[in-house]
């Protein structure tokens, strides 16, 4: 399964038993995630192995093959990240991961996410969390350093904060909050995660479900509410929901409704 390609950056869901690639290179990073069985592959002039919960870090034009490690076969996905993302968020040089497997929660959690609908088009507000994070991540485990954050710029943050609240059923760029705040996307999105704890793209969808509770609350349907709060459709309004709070919308007001 391979998703539509999104501002250069490509994402694939594969299943395979044995050796699948002869060896091959890439011009991107290939960010992955083992999901079952055993990942092997050669790679710097070493063998390695990857299983679920482990992340793979492949740098641009290295030799690589890749095959399941055992008879039960494999399944992964991976997202191919364009060097020059790394650093348009912010960073001067190439970042170098010393090991191609990583055991990294948050590193993980962040690919699970990019990673989690091959089907839908991400918007450009998700796009650029990804960017961060994934530079971020990148220089964390590389022969460098995440870039850190000297000074918060709280009313810059807050500005974004307060168009998010009042335009939250609106599309939402990354240009519209960089003329709003002054900042530069990436200096804005590591900023708000910091003082929010979330991604501003997280941040608005769960404004539009808060307001889509209190939509359902009082009578509305899930069509009219998802239309209303800014979603696609009502399957999105729905795969949004379940990923927030566990259960389906209609789940949802029936626990709440008794």
């Amino acid at each position: 399964m391979q998703a539509p390609s999104s501002e250069g950056i490509e994402r694939i869901e594969a299943r395979f038993h044995g050796n699948a690639y002869a060896p091959h290179r890439h011009d991107t990073y290939a960010l992955g995630v083992t999901l079952s069985g055993v990942q092997t592959f050669s790679y710097r002039g070493k063998s390695h192995f990857s299983t679920p919960g482990k992340v793979i870090v492949l740098h641009p034009d290295e030799v690589h093959d890749g095959g399941a490690g055992t008879d039960e076969g494999l399944r992964y996905r991976m997202l191919y990240l364009p060097p020059e993302k790394t650093t348009e968020a912010g960073y001067n040089a190439l970042p170098f991961a010393q090991n191609p497997v990583i055991e990294d929660e948050e590193f993980r959690q962040c690919l699970i996410e990019a990673l989690g609908n091959l089907e839908g088009e991400p918007d450009n507000l998700l796009l650029t969390d990804w960017q961060s994070r994934l530079a971020d991540l990148l220089w964390k485990h590389s022969n460098g350093s995440a870039r850190s954050i000297k000074r918060i710029d709280r009313i810059a943050v807050l500005r974004c904060r307060d168009y998010l609240l009042e335009n939250s059923a609106d599309t939402v760029g990354s240009e519209e909050l960089e003329r709003i705040s002054g900042l530069d996307r990436f200096t804005l999105f590591r900023h708000f995660r910091f003082l929010f704890g979330t991604s501003p793209h997280r941040y608005l969808i769960m404004r539009r479900l808060q307001k889509c509770k209190d939509m359902m609350r009082a009578g509305a349907g899930l069509a009219e509410t998802a239309f209303a709060c800014g979603f696609a459709d009502q399957a999105h309004f729905t795969r949004h929901f379940k990923n927030a709070f566990g259960m389906p919308p209609g789940r949802w007001l029936n626990l709440v409704s008794h």
